[in-house]
């Protein structure tokens, strides 16, 4: 069995929103920093991570309160999503709050609380997320693109439809609505490193997966128990150890998968799951 691959921070780079300017030039400082990780991935990568300080105020502390959150949803004309992008919003709570289509680009939103917030539609690009709570959050159709958000928390939410490339290792997406959710790996960003979504060791136990993308995605490790993966692809995706246990397959496309000691165990649907036999490693999965 091959070790959990670690993520390359290549999933973040410096993009200022079209048309907008960033609020703060903290997060595009970061950014930048983390830009000049990507001639370095995967191994000096990990070497400049250490020179980001992660307990810095910077990434544990709020520029602005819940009351000053509120005070901008109540402020926003209609149609006009709240603007939040740049900003540090770490350790708020923010939960239940209605932030439909907020833009939240390269926003710092460090162990921020969001639970059972409306978020559908929401720009996340670029942001740092790093254990968020999102539990009970409706992010149907949102955007995660080169989002770091590991330890996250979105058990229990919708993310139907929604767009995620970036690092979510050992993230808590169990029971949560990922139907339609894009993982796939983006081959036009090959210069800035590939760009897919990173779901080592996560736990998506219980979650519906039902015609997701998981193309080249990342998911060594994770657990899928009883997930529902009909009609999913999982052409070429890494699941080196991952737990399907009781998983739906029917429909799911297995083809060039690397199933590595994962456990192949009690799948439902199987007879109608396409290309198994052309999963990499087969033969070193667990299959009773």
């Amino acid at each position: 069995m091959r070790p959990s691959h670690t993520p390359m921070l290549s999933l973040v780079f410096p993009v200022v929103p079209r048309g907008r300017a960033v609020k703060t030039p903290l997060a595009i400082g970061i950014a930048t920093l983390l830009a000049g990780c990507l001639a370095l991935a995967p191994a000096g990568a990990q070497d400049m991570l250490r020179h980001l300080d992660l307990n810095s105020p910077q990434m544990t502390t709020a520029e602005l309160s819940r009351a000053d959150v509120v005070a901008l949803i109540a402020a926003a004309k209609p149609g006009q999503p709240v603007d939040l992008a740049g900003r540090r919003l770490n350790g708020l709570d923010l939960s239940g709050l209605d932030l439909t289509g907020a833009n939240f680009r390269v926003a710092l939103l460090n162990g921020t609380k969001l639970a059972g917030a409306e978020l559908d539609g929401a720009q996340f690009d670029q942001a740092w997320m790093m254990k968020i709570d999102l539990s009970g959050a409706s992010l149907r159709k949102a955007s995660l693109f080169g989002t770091q958000a590991q330890d996250g928390r979105f058990n229990g939410a919708d993310l139907a439809g929604a767009r995620i490339a970036g690092d979510f290792s050992r993230a808590d997406f169990s029971g949560a609505r990922l139907a339609g959710v894009n993982f796939s790996a983006d081959m036009r960003n090959q210069s800035m490193g590939l760009m897919r979504g990173v779901l080592n060791s996560a736990n998506l136990d219980g979650a519906d997966l039902e015609a997701a993308n998981l193309s080249r995605a990342q998911l060594n490790f994770a657990t899928l128990r009883g997930a529902n993966l009909t009609s999913a692809s999982l052409v070429g995706m890494e699941a080196a150890g991952a737990d399907f246990t009781g998983a739906d397959v029917a429909g799911a496309d297995f083809k060039g998968a690397d199933v590595d000691s994962a456990r192949l165990i009690g799948l439902v649907g199987l007879e109608a799951a396409k290309n198994l036999e052309a999963a990499k490693n087969l033969g070193l999965s667990i299959r009773k």
